[in-house]
């Protein structure tokens, strides 16, 4: 049976209404601006949907748009999304290959005083947000899903599963989209809130964990 992960929050509606049933990953970012399926809509500055080749083999998922992310509206065009691509690059991964795209699709954060300080999302907003996640996976359809942290890993793969235990183990897993390849591996923004001097280590060492899909696409 697939995994999945409890709606501990019902008085929040989710995000199935606002999907549509059909239109592939164009229709689904046209909709998703109007979702209210919970209520980090309010304070974000807007949706932060996907970037990509929607017909891509490798779909790759992280947890939230972050700050820079939040204001230019793509994922991945951060600090972490400049490591990320360093690493698939190092890795030997076209990014035309890749499709990138977060559990959740609105900045979760603290405002303190100029700054806004990110705040991991909760098994809530995971939960209201995998409708479109389950629909983009249907859509792109790729041969690999890649899990990029803790966040992904729970939305996709259920609240036991560890990406410390598993991470560059490419293997078919049952996932709340129905059985996948899946290759676990960090979220970049790991390696840059690291000790300093285990940085290059630590990257180097996802940069391995996507070598390994890499592989797989060549093969």
């Amino acid at each position: 049976m697939p995994a999945s992960a409890p709606d501990d929050a019902p008085d929040r509606p989710g995000a199935r209404q606002w999907v549509p049933p059909a239109g592939g990953v164009e229709a689904l970012r046209s909709a998703a601006p109007a979702c209210r399926g919970c209520e980090l809509h309010g304070p974000a500055t807007q949706v932060v949907f996907s970037a990509g080749n929607p017909a891509a083999r490798a779909v790759l998922v992280g947890e939230q748009p972050g700050d820079v992310e939040d204001r230019q509206g793509i994922p991945f065009v951060g600090p972490a999304g400049r490591l990320l691509q360093r690493a698939l690059d190092e890795a030997g991964v076209d990014r035309a290959d890749v499709y990138v795209t977060n559990a959740v699709k609105h900045f979760r954060f603290e405002q303190r005083g100029n700054r806004r300080i990110h705040q991991t999302p909760e098994l809530a907003h995971m939960t209201a947000c995998r409708p479109w996640l389950e629909a983009e996976l249907a859509a792109v359809d790729p041969e690999v899903v890649v899990v990029l942290g803790a966040t992904a890993a729970k939305t996709l793969l259920g609240p036991s599963f560890r990406v410390t235990r598993e991470r560059g183990v490419l293997a078919e897993r049952d996932t709340v989209a129905g059985r996948r390849p899946v290759l676990p591996t960090v979220h970049p923004s790991s390696v840059l809130r690291g000790p300093e001097e285990q940085r290059e280590e630590a990257f180097a060492a996802l940069a391995a964990d996507l070598a390994v899909l890499a592989h797989h696409l060549r093969a």
